[in-house]
């Protein structure tokens, strides 16, 4: 089917009751920014722009489920399951409304679930996009404090290098989320364009984290 703008709307529509009340660091900003960051990955890239804004505007209906259960849950393969009746009140094509699970499936970092579809690899790199660079940096200290942890506990390092997930803890700071998947994440993306993008932010990024131990330390 032709997705139109109504369409859109209506999903936005029923996509925004999910984030009342949520965290900064995952809310309605964090939404629309992936979502404008997919669809001009997928102008570059050509690939089919209805199917990513639906899937970038329901792709975190579950994260404050998740982040209210301390990481209990996968939210992207609870999102997909939230998504999936929303979406069959509209008359998508059988692979189209695949396509958009999928995306929503697909999204998450510590997932082992590949984006297969081209759709899904944009939807991806915007939602890894969106956790690196300035923004990234704020969003990440948001869901420390969110959880109420320490600024920095001098153990990040440690746990990161022997791979130690420490997600949803108490040792969950804004440091440790940078060194166990921050700095990864450039590595990760998967287009082209996204690709030039994470480049920049990534050098950001690391330029800002290499200030921050030097002021710890009274270097700086």
């Amino acid at each position: 089917m032709k997705i139109t703008k109504t369409v859109i709307l209506k999903i936005e529509k029923e996509a925004k009751r999910f984030f009342l009340g949520a965290s900064g660091c995952h809310d309605w900003t964090h939404v629309e920014r992936v979502k404008n960051l997919a669809l001009h990955i997928g102008k570059k890239e050509k690939a089919d722009l209805g199917v990513i804004e639906i899937a970038a505007l329901l792709h975190d209906i579950a994260r404050k489920k998740e982040m209210d259960s301390k990481g209990k849950i996968c939210h992207a393969q609870e999102s997909a399951k939230l998504a999936k009746p929303i979406l069959e009140k509209f008359n998508f094509d059988k692979e189209q409304l695949e396509n958009i699970l999928h995306c929503i499936a697909a999204h998450r970092f510590r997932k082992s679930l590949a984006p297969k579809t081209l759709e899904a690899k944009v939807i991806y790199d915007a939602d890894k996009l969106d956790s690196i660079g300035a923004v990234g940096i704020g969003r990440d200290f948001l869901f420390a404090g969110y959880h109420k942890t320490a600024l920095y506990t001098g153990n990040e390092k440690y746990y990161a290098q022997k791979g130690i997930d420490r997600s949803y803890t108490e040792d969950d700071t804004g440091i440790m989320e940078y060194e166990y998947k921050l700095k990864r994440i450039k590595d990760k993306i998967l287009t082209k364009e996204g690709k030039r993008i994470a480049k920049e932010r990534h050098d950001f990024m690391v330029k800002f984290f290499n200030r921050f131990w030097l002021e710890v330390e009274g270097k700086k």
